[in-house]
């Protein structure tokens, strides 16, 4: 199996610094700032990145869990929403909130919410995030 990455790099202090994070694919080249992580700065951030990561995860494995269980789904759109707070001295991400809207020929409201929660529970970036709490959301359009 591949090995993914990406490189940052982080110039001057904090708050007044900068950074660049660079995804291996070339698809992100951006910057990313105090600005842009703690407050509604320009740039991304890196929670915004694992928001993406866990959005573009989920839906994924809930549409291989569907095929699985014998469904094909025309769509599935999820939102991941990560929670920064304050705790202590400094910040923690606290939550993730998954949110999901699907559209999925035939399947029964029980076995859509049945298959959900097991991708929420299986796919590689919930697992890797085990530590934080996920919630679901998950509707049929």
């Amino acid at each position: 199996m591949p090995i993914r990455s990406a490189d940052a790099e982080w110039t001057g202090g904090v708050p007044a610094g900068n950074g660049r994070v660079k995804l291996e694919s070339g698809a992100l080249d951006t910057q990313y700032n105090f600005s842009s992580r703690f407050e509604s700065g320009t740039g991304t951030n890196p929670e915004e990145l694992i928001a993406g990561a866990h959005a573009g995860c989920f839906s994924m494995a809930f549409s291989l869990m569907l095929g699985q269980e014998g469904f094909t789904p025309e769509r599935v759109r999820t939102t991941a929403k990560v929670h920064i707070d304050k705790q202590g001295g400094g910040f923690a991400i606290t939550r993730i909130d998954l949110v999901t809207r699907a559209s999925i020929p035939g399947i029964g409201a029980d076995k859509f919410q049945e298959v959900a929660e097991k991708a929420k529970a299986n796919c590689p970036v919930s697992r890797a995030l085990k530590a934080v709490d996920i919630t679901l959301d998950a509707a049929l359009e």
